[in-house]
């Protein structure tokens, strides 16, 4: 959980005057859903990543369940999905009543390995879903061309990579479909939202359909929906943000930067792997600390530096974990397993100041030297430890 005595803290949402002036306007108007902020949210959101149709929802979480099944996905079919991620990339899955398959992750950037997908490809998989941790794309030439040879859709867990490029294209066109997330840790922020861009006309009218109870005119239901509606208010919120994207991201690059030229090369910690000719949204500045990574933990939260374990594995979580036979995912995922009792996530939010860097950073150098200077210490942490 947060440390809320933490002097510097893991996020700090960017919000002021322009999106409470925003939402004035929203409530004068008195439309406040199903409006034409929300259309001009979704339009706007999906011309910065330079697809056709964008479908705002509530949540990013009732964004991902309506991505999958506006492919028909359903019982007794299977999604390939990583484990280091937020749970409801794979609950999400289990809400269409499927089953998510995880697959192992590339030790350097922790995006799902194309090879350990192909592996787990099965006459039953219906889609493959990647995540771009941190919003770093991972190696999406490799998950096409094994989704292409399977004949599966890839969809993009994209919540954290709002404006992330690959190869100079935006993210959340590689796929089907994508979903984005805003909630108060993401670079811009609703409060609570997603969205879903595709260039597909069949698939966007399907996820409008099921954000408003299959309505296609006033209580006219041509198909089972739900109440995903996203507020006027928060679309108004989210017009604004979107206004900031391009200047947070060029603020956190410096940030993370200037972490990693203070950073680098200290022993016993590995700083965030870039991926070549990818451009990543560092919504995450990730480190790797093996066998020390709690005690660093814990001695950052006592200098008063918010740190956080992004994020415990999903397949340890108690609803998916194989209870018993623990030995056997840690067999199937060997990747996750180190990389899940080694990772720690430092602030890296686009204001902090260039004092605040140089506090984390000399925070982090003491801590890792204080975890190193006993050599026969270890973390106690085991995988089922940190769910």
């Amino acid at each position: 959980m947060p440390d809320s005595n933490a002097r510097i803290r893991l996020a700090s949402p960017h919000l002021g005057e322009e999106e409470a002036a925003a939402v004035g306007r929203v409530l004068r108007s008195g439309v406040l859903t199903n409006g034409p902020e929300n259309e001009a949210f979704g339009q706007e959101f999906a011309d910065r990543h330079q697809a056709a149709f964008g479908v705002t929802f509530c949540t990013g979480t009732s964004a991902l369940h309506a991505m999958l099944l506006a492919e028909g996905i359903g019982p007794g079919d299977e999604v390939i999905v990583p484990s280091v991620t937020f749970v409801a990339t794979a609950t999400s899955v289990c809400h269409v009543g499927a089953t998510p398959v995880f697959a192992d992750i590339d030790p350097r950037t922790f995006n799902l390995d194309p090879a350990s997908v192909a592996a787990r490809i099965t006459p039953a998989t219906r889609a493959v879903m990647t995540v771009h941790y941190a919003g770093q794309p991972g190696d999406l030439d490799g998950l096409a061309r094994v989704c292409g040879a399977a004949g599966v859709p890839l969809l993009e867990d994209a919540a954290q990579a709002a404006g992330a490029e690959y190869r100079g294209r935006p993210v959340g066109t590689f796929g089907r479909s994508a979903m984005f997330s805003f909630t108060p840790a993401k670079n811009i922020t609703t409060g609570e939202g997603g969205v879903v861009l595709t260039n597909d006309p069949g698939v966007a009218e399907r996820l409008k359909l099921l954000r408003n109870h299959g309505q296609t005119g006033l209580y006219h239901h041509e198909s089972l929906g739900y109440n995903w509606r996203l507020t006027e208010m928060q679309a108004a919120i989210g017009r604004v943000q979107l206004r900031k994207l391009d200047g947070i991201l060029r603020r956190k690059q410096w940030i993370a930067e200037a972490l990693t030229q203070r950073l680098v090369g200290l022993p016993g910690l590995t700083t965030p792997h870039q991926v070549p000719n990818a451009r990543g949204t560092w919504a995450l500045y990730t480190c790797l600390l093996p066998g020390i990574r709690d005690r660093v933990l814990a001695d950052l939260l006592d200098q008063g530096v918010e740190a956080r374990i992004y994020f415990p594995p999903v397949h340890r979580q108690p609803l998916f974990a194989r209870r018993d036979d623990d030995t056997r995912d840690a067999a199937e995922l060997p990747v996750t397993e180190d990389v899940a009792q080694a990772m720690l996530s430092l602030p890296v939010h686009h204001r902090l100041t260039e004092a605040e860097v140089a506090e984390i950073a000399d925070a982090v150098t003491l801590a890792v030297g204080r975890a190193t200077a006993s050599p026969n210490a270890t973390d106690q942490a085991t995988p089922a430890d940190v769910r």
